[in-house]
């Protein structure tokens, strides 16, 4: 696992935007995975500033959802196909026709998640996944103690999750519904390249717990250990207890320019 230590949140975005953008470059036709919250605006702002410039074209991009509200209408404007359509797509000059996701209005829930994770294999397998995560250590929707091997499915939010996500439906978790569709970390793990952006004092503990600890269901991020090009991004507040930090900052200074992230 690479660890990236920036300057601040927008720093990592625009780094980001930059591996995006040269996978375009080298597959236009790359199937992108990407992620809400607030964490990965800035990512979406960077890239979306390329597009403007013409220094990347995303004509023939596509663009995967990693999990989906059940019950909330795609049409509501906090279900995450809304969410990702304002923040990414339209930004980006990319129609619907590039994107897929999971169906969280489904009479058949499982059907759905089943049939999410067929088309992401049928669509040759995600490309780039973008990850945010959450203070207790999840990715997606896969909450403490999730099955490493999970595959896509439906998933009940634990209180602490509800509680942060209610700031998107006007402070009241009431709101917030109590179950998702979301990729299963194995899913996640299929992906040719994982990115995982934190940034904040908040997610401290949990970065650490990722890049340091066990490979541990208890946290499910630090499945990225597994993987073969995982990349973790993160700002001085959100690395402050990283113990390798030095180390981290050190590699990543001599690496060579050609490599990338």
């Amino acid at each position: 696992m690479e660890v990236v230590i920036v300057p601040d949140a927008q720093a990592g975005g625009e780094l980001i935007a930059e591996a995006m953008a040269q996978l375009l470059r080298r597959k236009p036709g790359a199937l992108l995975g990407v992620a809400t919250g607030s964490t990965p605006l800035p990512v979406y702002e960077a890239l979306a500033a390329k597009v403007r410039s013409g220094a990347v074209d995303v004509a023939r991009a596509r663009i995967a959802q990693l999990d989906e509200y059940v019950g909330l209408p795609a049409d509501h404007p906090e279900s995450y196909r809304s969410v990702l359509r304002r923040e990414v797509l339209e930004p980006l000059g990319i129609g619907m026709d590039q994107f897929t996701g999971p169906d969280g209005t489904a009479d058949d829930v499982q059907g759905a998640c089943e049939a999410y994770d067929k088309a992401l294999a049928d669509a040759g397998g995600v490309d780039f996944q973008l990850l945010g995560i959450g203070t207790d250590g999840h990715i997606g929707f896969n909450e403490p103690c999730s099955s490493l091997a999970s595959r896509t499915r439906i998933k009940t939010l634990t209180q602490q999750t509800r509680i942060d996500n209610a700031r998107f439906f006007d402070g009241d978790i009431d709101q917030v519904p109590h179950h998702v569709i979301t990729q299963g970390i194995g899913t996640i793990l299929e992906a040719r390249h994982l990115v995982l952006l934190a940034t904040g004092e908040g997610k401290a503990d949990a970065v650490a717990a990722t890049v340091e600890g066990p490979v541990a269901a208890v946290c499910p991020a630090s499945a990225l250990q597994l993987h073969p090009h995982a990349t973790v991004v993160v700002d001085e507040p959100a690395a402050s207890k990283l113990k390798l930090a030095d180390y981290f900052r050190h590699t990543y200074v001599n690496k060579p320019d050609w490599q990338g992230i």
